[in-house]
């Protein structure tokens, strides 16, 4: 059951709904699923009336909940999100310099970005502005650091790729996607 919970949560949060909207869909969700197993479970008893009373009483609760459910970000006076969001924000990469080379085994790597037309916050929501958000650092194609447009990188000796990327404040990314790559080597 907590599978099921789990999964259901990132589903209905992702609406972009503030607040406690997301766990009351799930809520109502639940007890239409309950009140829908209730229903079935009444359809097989001998009683005509109770028979009826379940399959016509917890049936109409179910498929009130099911409803209720679909249309809850409209009744709040939401709309669910139909993509991810665009931004203007420009990113790029002060250092690493294309190409620099780096001492050390294993070496730290000072970054330094500039992000234009976009502003970096520090707290995590559904309600997706579009010129806010993060910076994820990926090194050599794996996340490394969520930071600001300060940090740094450890890495032994080679070629890396360093990308930075501007996400939303919900950590998905905009569309299209803000990303900007530089190589560097680094010598033992």
């Amino acid at each position: 059951m907590m599978g099921g919970l789990r999964f259901s949560l990132p589903v209905l949060a992702h609406v972009g709904l503030p607040g406690p909207a997301p766990f009351i869909a799930t809520g109502l969700f639940l007890v239409g699923a309950g009140a829908a197993f209730g229903a079935y479970r009444f359809s097989g008893n001998e009683d005509p009336r109770v028979r009826r009373v379940g399959r016509i009483g917890l049936g109409g609760v179910a498929a009130a909940c099911f409803l209720l459910v679909s249309f809850f970000p409209l009744l709040l006076g939401g709309r669910p999100a139909l993509g991810r969001p665009s931004t203007t924000a420009r990113l790029t990469v002060l250092s690493p310099r294309m190409g620099e080379v780096f001492h050390g085994d294993p070496a730290s790597v000072p970054v330094e970005l500039a992000l234009t037309g976009g502003r970096v916050v520090s707290t995590t929501s559904l309600r997706l502005v579009p010129n806010e958000g993060h910076i994820h650092l990926y090194l050599d194609g794996r996340l490394v650091s969520m930071t600001g447009l300060r940090g740094e990188v450890t890495t032994g000796p080679g070629t890396h790729t360093l990308t930075a990327e501007f996400v939303a404040i919900d950590h998905g990314p905009f569309d299209p996607r803000v990303r900007v790559t530089v190589t560097f080597s680094v010598s033992g």
